[in-house]
């Protein structure tokens, strides 16, 4: 993709779409698989920078990976020969590029390995903190510090003779409760982490898939160390926060008739279809479950138009990486939207919070920033602009789709940071843009399900607090 995207008005929008492999998934599957004692087939795995950090790692640890099937956008499918817990020690500095999930989570599985080790990152990695996962290894018996300033990497650790232990998280944190639970693995006895909402599940069912036991009561997750990863082949669903654009796009776009096939549907992280319900979205799903215990389907859309609604609580942890494309709804939508309770995107790839007011503004719309969300009045018509992704993924992704509505031309800069999640991204905007004109194809009727005083409550009380 260039470093600028340029997109304008959408004169039509919608059809059928299939998105790349969810992040959190591959990257968790190469670990795992690499984990495991014998070769383990991935199928769907998501070619993206980020993941392929996480191959790379795994790579410089004496994992031996194949590519089997490469497409446009990259490798696919892959053959990850597992060691059976036991690495190589490294000959140089892992790096982890833009992505915190590889970094945290390759801690918790470098703390069980008797060498030492160093995790570098990107500039933007740089900037964003460790400390919450260097203080709970550190309990287990692990040698880490956090080299850079306040906390940030690089990452030092020296593993082995780990002790279970019990820990309390203070953020909700999907990363961090998965560095402890795969530390847990190599420890002694039983390590159980509390989390303070429930996170999303992936690290807890694939240990599941694997042949590993693990304990769930309530928001306490429990693994005993000493346990062997069995090969399995593994195949990766859609991902539900690449899908969030599009979903979100079809429902602000009047007649507009939208199915999204073959898409995880995990419940801890399919609260944005909560929240679109909520808004006035027509949106329904067919759900079913195979690979790995992980819910897939597809998603359908008919647009109609939004209208505000309070986003808070519970339900902000698990859609907290689609808080970005929520504020796009919101300034498309009728009426007043308050975001509250999201202060973790104040540390993400940027301050998606800043980052997101700042954009919106430039593009005529109403917005008033807090330190934990923002106020937008919608219904204002938005108007092409020069807008900053910041290097970050989503925010770039967000305001592509902003420009679908916008009058003018909408310009985003450094755009290329979208390869971090969704490569081919750019190639699915146009051909969502060439969906039949009114007329031609007739729309399916859906059911649109919300639950009752969502924003109070959250999605049944599910959460999921980042990658």
């Amino acid at each position: 993709m260039s470093s600028e995207l340029h997109v304008r008005k959408a004169k039509r929008f919608g059809g059928e779409i299939s998105v790349p492999g969810d992040k959190s998934i591959s990257h968790r599957a190469v670990m795992l698989a690499s984990l495991a004692n014998g070769p383990c087939e991935i199928t769907g795995f998501l070619p993206s920078e980020d993941c392929l950090a996480t191959v790379a790692a795994m790579r410089a640890l004496g994992v031996k990976i194949d590519v089997l099937e490469e497409s446009a956008i990259g490798p696919q499918r892959l053959l990850v020969h597992g060691r059976g817990m036991a690495l190589d020690a490294p000959s140089g500095e892992i790096d982890c590029g833009n992505s915190g999930t590889t970094m945290r989570l390759m801690a918790g599985v470098l703390a069980g390995q008797a060498f030492a080790s160093r995790l570098v990152g990107d500039d933007s990695l740089s900037r964003r903190p460790m400390g919450r996962v260097v203080e709970p290894l550190t309990a287990m018996g692990c040698r880490i510090s956090a080299a850079g300033a306040e906390n940030c990497c690089p990452l030092e650790i020296r593993g082995g003779g780990l002790e279970g232990t019990r820990y309390e998280l203070p953020v909700a944190s999907a990363q961090v409760k998965s560095a402890i639970l795969l530390a847990g693995l190599f420890a002694s006895g039983k390590t159980t982490v509390v989390q303070p909402l429930t996170t999303r599940d992936h690290t807890e069912r694939m240990l599941e898939f694997f042949q590993v036991k693990t304990l769930t009561r309530g928001n306490e997750i429990t693994v005993y160390g000493g346990q062997k990863l069995e090969s399995r082949d593994f195949t990766v669903p859609g991902d539900i926060s690449s899908a969030a654009f599009w979903a979100v796009a079809a429902a602000a776009f009047p007649g507009c008739h939208l199915t999204i096939t073959d898409v995880g549907l995990n419940p801890t992280r399919s609260g944005i279809l909560h929240v679109l319900a909520q808004m006035g979205a027509h949106i329904a799903d067919s759900v079913k479950t195979d690979g790995g215990g992980e819910a897939r389907g597809n998603i359908t859309v008919h647009g109609r138009g939004l209208k505000g609604i309070e986003i808070g609580g519970d339900i902000i942890p698990n859609i907290i990486d689609e808080l970005p494309i929520m504020a796009v709804a919101a300034a498309l939508a009728e009426g007043t939207t308050v975001i509250r309770d999201a202060a973790e995107l104040r540390v993400k790839e940027t301050d998606r919070i800043a980052a997101v007011a700042t954009n919106l503004r430039a593009m005529g719309a109403d917005v008033e920033e807090s330190y934990d969300g923002m106020t937008i009045r919608g219904g204002k018509p938005l108007q092409g602009a020069r807008v900053d992704s910041y290097g970050d993924h989503r925010i770039a992704m967000a305001f592509a789709v902003a420009g679908l509505f916008a009058e003018g031309e909408t310009v985003v800069t450094d755009a290329g940071a979208i390869a971090v999640s969704y490569p081919g991204f750019e190639d699915d905007l146009k051909a969502l843009q060439k969906a039949p004109a009114k007329g031609e194809m007739a729309a399916t009727p859906v059911i649109t399900t919300a639950p009752e005083n969502f924003s109070k409550n959250g999605s049944e009380g599910q959460g999921n607090g980042g990658d």
